[in-house]
């Protein structure tokens, strides 16, 4: 696979002379998920949930839900000031930097890793199938990173760009316990 990575400071910026995506490119985190696609960092759930919480307080909800509480069929809205306080936190996972700009978790050690050893990502590591720092993603991604890498790895970046990046992908483990 040639190398689209070489620079000194940054390794991702070895792919921003040979492309005119530079900022798509810099949207690839270092384990294979595509920040841009991130709720977290498009900031679309944080707008929702926030508009939800407004409109919430404009019609005075917390009262309706209490009312509502009271009838069998609607019993869970007991839950209205839980489900309050969750859409509160949707508001702040707003993430407003890529991974390579620091966004995300800064004690990612998948991050850490490809900083270490000096490379773009996981992709150009030959150990990536057996790693066991994906796991702490596993609960929120299933396999998506791998598929990501894989497709990096064989297709390259531009057609990992131009088409589809997997944000969930069950795991094997999952689809074979299913069909048993």
């Amino acid at each position: 696979m040639e190398m689209y990575f070489r620079a000194v400071e940054q390794p991702w910026n070895r792919l921003v002379g040979k492309h005119n995506m530079s900022e798509k490119i810099n949207e690839i985190a270092y384990c294979g998920l595509y920040c841009a696609e991130c709720p977290s960092h498009s900031g679309v759930l944080a707008d929702l949930a926030r508009d939800l919480r407004k409109e919430l307080r404009t019609y005075r909800y917390d009262k309706v839900s209490q009312a509502l509480a009271e009838i069998s069929f609607f019993k869970d809205f007991k839950n209205y000031e839980t489900c309050y306080r969750v859409l509160g936190l949707l508001v702040k996972m707003r993430c407003g930097h890529v991974c390579r700009e620091g966004g995300g978790n800064p004690m990612c050690s998948i991050r850490k890793c490809c900083e270490k050893k000096g490379i773009s990502g996981c992709w150009e590591c030959n150990e990536f199938d057996a790693c066991e720092k994906f796991t702490f993603l596993q609960k929120a991604h299933g396999d998506a990173m791998k598929k990501n890498i894989s497709k990096i790895k064989r297709k390259g970046i531009d057609e990992f760009l131009a088409g589809q990046k997997y944000w969930y992908v069950k795991p094997k483990e999952e689809n074979k316990e299913r069909n048993r």
